[in-house]
């Protein structure tokens, strides 16, 4: 049915997709960690900025 190869071939592919999925989930999160971070700082500098 299926030959050795086509099955390392696979499983090779499904660990390239895998790793991909996660790299993508990671930097993903990292930059929307970034802009919340950098849009809470603007917000409390305009704040600070008012209030002197």
């Amino acid at each position: 049915m299926f030959e050795f190869q086509q099955f390392i071939a696979f499983l090779i592919g499904l660990t390239i997709m895998t790793m991909g999925f996660w790299l993508m989930f990671f930097l993903i999160s990292f930059v929307m960690y970034w802009a919340v971070g950098g849009a809470t700082d603007l917000i409390k500098e305009n704040k600070a900025k008012k209030n002197a």
